[in-house]
C-alpha cells in the first residue's frame, strides 16, 4: 500500500522554469548576463570556506543590511529562499481554510496560482486589461469576504507593464485594511516611470502592505536564491514562524550583503540592459509586432495561440524564449549579440509571414 497524499496535488502543475539547452542562447528566464562584481565574488568565496557550518537561520546581518538600506527597523524585514519562497509563506500565514481566497491579476507571475493551491487556498484570477496591465478596478470589485491576500506584480511578469505610485495608492485605498496586499517588486530596479512607485515608501503607514524584492534579477544572484520582504512587524513575525530553517544559505546571505554595499555599481548595469530592451522593442515594432511598453528586463509578445509554435521555431534557430500557453511569449533582454540573434530570427521574412501574416 502506498502512502496517502493530498488528492488535490494531482491538479497542481509543477513550476516550469525557462528552458536550457547547451549551445543555445537562453532568453527565457529573465536572468542577467552579468556575473557578480569582484567584491561580491570575494564574499562568496570567503563564505564558502565555512559551508561546514550552518548559516545564520535568522539572517541577522542580511536583515540588518536591508533595514539600513531602506531606513526601516530590522523587525520590518524577513528574508527567504528567493522571493517565491516568501510568496508561499505569505499564503501560509494568511489562509487557513479552503474557502480563503488569494487574488491576483492574470496573466501574472506563474507561481501565484501554484503557491495558492499548495497553501490549500482558492485562487481568484482577474484578467489583465487590453493593454496587458493590471485591471485595478476589476480587482477591487473582485474582493470578497473571503479575500485574505492580494498579489500585485509591478512591473508585471510576464507582460512588463507597470503602474506609477498614484494608481497603486488609488488601488490600495480601495482595499479593506484587514487584507494583506503584497507589492511584488522583483523587477523594481528596472523601473523608470515618472511617477516612481517605490513600494517600501508607499507602504509606510500602511500596515496591510508588504513589499517583496529579490537579488535574483538586477543583482545577478539568481543561482543563490535570496529575496526579502519589508512590512509590518506583525506580518514579519508570522513569516518567521513558517520560515523553513536554514533555507537561505550562507553563500546567499554573504553575497546579498556585499551586493547591497556595491549597489550603485551593480545597478549601473541596468541602464545598459534597458537600452538593449528598448532597441529590441523598436526593431520588433518596426517589423510589425505588437509589443507593450516594458519596465522590466524582458518584453512581451502577445501572440495568442501562435505562442508555443513561435517559441519552438525560435529554439530551432538557437534562441530559447518562454511561451505562455495561448497568451504570449516572453523575451528576456540579453547581451547585444544574443539579442541580435533573436532579432535575426524574429524579423526573418519567413517568420513574419508565418506568425504575423
Amino acid at each position: 500500500m502506498t502512502a496517502r497524499i493530498r488528492p488535490d496535488l494531482e491538479s497542481i502543475p509543477a513550476y516550469t522554469p525557462g528552458r536550457s539547452n547547451p549551445g543555445a542562447v537562453k532568453l527565457a528566464s529573465n536572468e542577467t548576463t552579468f556575473g557578480p562584481l569582484p567584491t561580491v565574488a570575494k564574499a562568496i568565496a570567503e563564505a564558502a570556506e565555512l559551508v561546514n557550518r550552518y548559516p545564520d537561520n535568522g539572517a541577522g546581518e542580511l536583515r540588518a543590511a536591508v533595514a539600513r538600506f531602506h531606513d526601516v527597523d530590522i523587525a520590518n524585514v524577513a528574508v527567504g529562499c528567493g522571493s517565491v519562497a516568501l510568496c508561499q509563506e505569505l499564503v501560509q500565514i494568511t489562509c487557513a481554510a479552503s474557502t480563503d481566497e488569494v487574488l491576483f491579476a492574470w496573466r501574472s507571475f506563474e507561481a501565484y496560482p501554484i503557491v495558492t493551491q499548495v497553501g490549500n487556498a482558492r485562487a481568484v484570477q482577474v484578467p489583465l486589461t487590453d493593454s496587458y496591465a493590471h485591471d485595478f478596478d476589476a480587482m477591487a470589485a473582485a474582493i470578497s469576504e473571503h479575500t485574505k491576500l492580494i498579489f500585485v506584480c509591478n512591473p508585471n511578469n510576464p507582460t512588463g507593464t507597470a503602474y506609477g505610485r498614484t494608481e497603486i495608492e488609488r488601488f490600495l485605498d480601495a482595499v479593506p485594511d484587514h487584507i494583506l496586499v503584497v507589492l511584488d517588486e522583483a523587477y523594481y530596479e528596472y523601473l523608470r516611470v515618472e511617477d516612481h512607485p517605490d513600494g517600501i515608501e508607499i507602504g509606510r503607514g500602511r500596515p496591510n502592505v508588504l513589499v517583496l524584492r529579490t537579488f535574483s534579477k538586477a543583482y545577478g544572484l539568481a543561482g543563490l536564491r535570496v529575496g526579502y520582504a519589508v512590512g509590518d512587524p506583525e506580518v514579519i513575525t508570522a513569516l518567521l514562524k513558517v520560515h523553513i530553517p536554514f533555507s537561505v544559505n550562507r553563500l546567499a546571505q554573504a553575497a546579498a550583503v556585499a551586493s547591497l554595499e556595491a549597489r550603485e555599481e551593480l545597478l549601473d548595469r541596468t541602464d545598459k540592459l534597458i537600452a538593449e530592451r528598448n532597441r529590441i522593442r523598436e526593431a520588433l515594432q518596426t517589423a510589425g509586432y505588437t509589443v507593450p511598453p516594458s519596465e522590466a528586463n524582458f518584453l512581451w509578445l502577445p501572440l495568442g495561440d501562435r505562442s508555443v509554435a513561435y517559441a519552438e521555431a525560435s529554439a530551432d534557430a538557437g534562441v530559447l524564449l518562454r511561451p505562455y500557453a495561448n497568451d504570449g511569449v516572453r523575451v528576456t533582454a540579453g547581451d547585444p549579440h544574443e539579442n541580435d540573434l533573436f532579432l535575426a530570427f524574429a524579423t526573418d521574412p519567413a517568420v513574419l509571414a508565418r506568425f504575423l501574416g
